[in-house]
């Protein structure tokens, strides 16, 4: 099976049938593995792991930024912030701290013609956009204590803060509620799935809604938080 026969099968049986897109994926899989190999921005290097790995594992989470403005962030290579910029019409922003990935990133971005996005070299508890977006997402990138104060302070009250994360996370979730409220987070469910095509693999949604103001102290620089997490 070609990744492009892959691609459009595991999007179909997510009710996602846009040829368009199929074709801005696999362009994005082209650029993202031949920057990679003079850059490190993933240790998945064959393009049909790409698609199940990346960008079925990513999909799910399209049609909860469907319309919305979207923060990724800690996007790294553009995950999920790219697939769910190409499979809905949310307003992405791509945020991370390394220069090199938002050059990269930019130049995706201008490539596809990804006009709603943008690609931002900031630090989350930098970014001077507090309670600005609908909907803050973040992918593996660290504890979810952490993630939640670094993205729960850019979310509107009413908006939502989606961590994707591994289904063996069930101890990180319980450990990250007392931070989830103090930070005007309330847990709402975790929705675990099954990526498509992927022989079984399952990853994890945890969905917080932003039910109320976070407090103007968080987040505190990163160096405390990494000290001493909510």
């Amino acid at each position: 099976m070609t990744a492009h026969e892959l691609l459009t099968s595991g999007l179909e049986q997510l009710g996602q049938h846009d040829p368009q897109a199929v074709d801005k994926l696999l362009a994005f899989s082209d650029l993202l593995l031949e920057k990679n190999k003079v850059m490190n921005l993933t240790a998945v290097t064959a393009p049909l792991e790409v698609v199940t790995r990346h960008f079925l594992d990513c999909a799910p989470l399209a049609c909860y930024a469907a319309g919305k403005t979207v923060i990724d962030v800690g996007c790294g290579a553009g995950f999920p912030g790219i697939p769910v910029a190409i499979l809905s019409d949310a307003k992405v922003t791509l945020l991370d701290s390394l220069g090199k990935r938002i050059k990269f990133l930019q130049e995706v971005i201008d490539e596809l013609g990804l006009t709603g996005t943008q690609a931002v070299h900031a630090r989350a508890e930098e970014f001077d956009h507090r309670e600005e977006f609908d909907l803050a997402t973040s992918r593996a990138v660290a504890r979810l204590n952490v993630l939640a104060e670094l993205s729960l302070p850019l979310v509107k009250v009413g908006g939502y803060f989606i961590a994707m994360k591994a289904v063996g996370s069930d101890e990180e979730i319980e450990e990250a509620k007392n931070a989830i409220t103090i930070l005007g987070g309330r847990l709402e469910r975790v929705i675990d799935y099954t990526v498509p095509m992927s022989e079984g693999r399952k990853s994890r949604l945890v969905i917080v809604k932003k039910i109320k103001s976070t407090p103007a102290k968080y987040p505190r620089r990163f160096q405390k938080i990494s000290a001493a997490p909510l």
